[in-house]
């Protein structure tokens, strides 16, 4: 029976989302071929044996837009040969390249494939490609005739749902710079990163961060309007307990345990099991708990089996809710840091937070670890790797 096996991971460092960050001058592209680039270098393997570049890209506008997958593959070096496709699955766009590349290489579509993701939110900002759009009249709103609301209010819904204080949130996004700051001093980073632009770590860590500091900070979504149609909200999401928005991308090399043998390339990993999971829209951000349940139930595992976790922190109050209700101890997750601290390049997030995942197993002796990621729409993705 044919399996799917990582047999490197790579990403660039992250850097700030904005005309100052590091990755800004660097065309989205580029910061894509750049990380394809360095899979192809440090494994040795000629590029003409890959049959498909599947990478995800959230705003597919601008710069963005017309399947710059390819675009970037080309401009990676990789012969004319080789395909590429684009995907959106929002902010788990390229967790989705990577289930979409691990399906096919089992079912033997692909023997060689790379799984990828991009994004340059100083570039092309977030709702670039909407911008314009009639998105009202439709079957979905005569369904929905309440508006639903932006991701932040529905992390302030969850945070509310779930009676998460504003300490409380505070308390775990000092607690991601905190483990990061660790991380990179520490070298936990150092075989998955490509340098980029002078960039050789990742530019959001903000050393000596407190939750005295970050108690200072005035929510980001409150309005009157709002506060008046959701009063049980306590205003607790600031920018600070929130993901960063970032440039960067990442890239990952999957075959077979049989190709991998014949070209004399090592595997990390293997992906063992993946699922993804609806919930309701207006919370939007719950469906990685559905998600974490349906793909352990297909591996067979328990949750007391899964050595690591990595959780977006699209919002502190997305993960902190998920822990309660699958019952983590948050000890296992997020053990480097995430996207508070290191930044949520959307179409990247995906691979790199697999990426770290990946190298975390084998940093910390860990069999099994689990991926998920919340998604607009109420979407997520859940993945569970094997350390090889």
């Amino acid at each position: 029976m044919r399996d799917a096996v990582i047999i490197e991971a790579v990403r660039t460092p992250i850097g700030k989302g904005k005309p100052t960050g590091a990755l800004h001058g660097i065309h989205p592209v580029d910061l894509l071929a750049h990380s394809l680039q360095e899979l192809v270098s440090r494994t040795g393997i000629d590029p003409g044996v890959i049959e498909d570049v599947i990478g995800g890209v959230v705003t597919q506008a601008g710069e963005q837009s017309v399947n710059m997958t390819r675009r970037a593959a080309l401009a990676a070096g990789y012969p004319e040969s080789v395909a590429a496709t684009t995907v959106d699955r929002q902010c788990g766009s390229s967790q989705q390249a990577l289930h979409f590349a691990a399906q096919g290489v089992i079912a033997g579509a692909y023997d060689v494939v790379v799984a990828a993701g991009v994004e340059s939110m100083s570039r092309v900002p977030m709702g670039a490609s909407v911008l314009g759009a009639d998105l009202n009249g439709t079957g979905f709103t005569a369904r929905y005739p309440e508006p639903l609301v932006s991701q932040g209010l529905s992390a302030e819904l969850i945070a509310a749902r779930w009676n998460l204080t504003r300490a409380r949130v505070d308390e775990y996004a000092a607690g991601s710079h905190e483990k990061a700051v660790r991380a990179t001093k520490e070298g936990s980073f150092a075989a998955q990163l490509a340098p980029l632009a002078g960039l050789t770590e990742d530019e959001g860590i903000r050393p000596g961060t407190t939750v005295e500091a970050l108690a200072g900070l005035r929510p980001a979504f409150h309005s009157p309007e709002v506060a008046a149609r959701f009063p049980e909200i306590d205003w607790n999401v600031t920018a600070a307990n929130a993901s960063q928005i970032s440039d960067g991308s990442a890239a990952i090399l999957i075959t077979t345990s049989e190709k991998a043998s014949e070209l004399g390339l090592r595997p990390l990993a293997r992906v063992h099991s993946f699922a993804v999971a609806g919930d309701d829209p207006l919370l939007m951000l719950t469906a990685i708990i559905p998600a974490t349940r349906k793909v352990l139930h297909r591996a067979g595992l328990d949750i007391s089996d899964i050595g690591l976790f990595e959780v977006n922190e699209a919002f502190a109050s997305v993960v902190l809710a998920w822990a309660q209700d699958v019952a983590v101890d948050l000890s296992r997750v997020n053990v480097n840091g995430g996207a508070i601290a290191l930044g949520h390049p959307l179409g990247a997030s995906g691979a790199r937070l697999a990426t770290t995942l990946v190298h975390a197993l084998h940093e910390h002796d860990a069999r099994y670890g689990l991926q998920t990621m919340c998604e607009a729409g109420g979407l997520a993705n859940a993945t569970i790797y094997e350390r090889l």
